[in-house]
């Protein structure tokens, strides 16, 4: 009976130890992930946050968070005008995504991430992708939006192209103004379940609405 006793304390303290450890590997990295970083930085992020979901199998937040440092690292070829780089970072995001939804199935916070990658795309060629990536990451959206319609980071998705978009194909800087602060709205009462659970948006929209053109 001790035996069995000692047996069940020790499997329990590994079980602890081993999420234990899981979170704060984590939680180390998640920090970083709205962190003003390289393109490198962000590929050995990813390349971390890969490390972590591979050991652990069972777990979609770290292929999640690997394509969404992907992503960032695809902004930043984006703002320089490497638009050669788009195809390649975006097919590296998208494998990352795959891994990411065969764990977690009618996931918002995964299909937010996959209009990323399809923006990601369209902008190698807007005016000849529009039709293709532009459709695909707005119907990426719509069903996020079905699944969890008051999740902040949709309507950030939302003010983004509103922004963005010019006005002769629909855009308005100032619609666009007003659905950050819809976001930011959101983000106070938006619950988040985990410490590890996405959380991330609310610093661009609080940037926009701070330097209102």
């Amino acid at each position: 009976m001790k035996k069995l006793f000692l047996a069940i304390v020790l499997f329990t303290g590994v079980t602890a130890f081993a999420q234990t450890a899981y979170e704060k590997a984590m939680t180390e990295k998640v920090a970083k992930v709205e962190n003003h970083l390289s393109a490198d930085d962000f590929t050995a992020l990813s390349n971390d946050f890969i490390r972590i979901g591979d050991k652990e199998k069972t777990q979609w937040l770290p292929y999640y968070y690997a394509a969404f440092a992907t992503i960032q690292k695809g902004r930043i070829a984006m703002r320089e005008g490497k638009t050669a780089d788009l195809d390649p970072i975006a097919d590296q995001a998208q494998k990352f995504l795959d891994k990411a939804s065969e764990i977690s199935k009618d996931n918002a916070e995964i299909l937010i991430l996959q209009k990323m990658v399809h923006g990601l795309k369209m902008m190698v060629n807007p005016q000849q992708r529009f039709m293709s990536e532009g459709m695909l990451a707005a119907e990426a959206l719509s069903k996020a939006e079905k699944l969890d319609p008051e999740n902040p980071r949709i309507t950030l998705m939302k003010a983004e192209d509103t922004y963005f978009t010019p006005e002769q194909f629909g855009g308005s800087k100032t619609r666009g103004l007003d659905l950050f602060q819809k976001s930011l709205d959101q983000f106070k009462v938006y619950p988040i379940k985990t410490t590890l659970d996405p959380n991330w948006g609310k610093a661009e929209a609080d940037y926009f609405l701070a330097n209102k053109p």
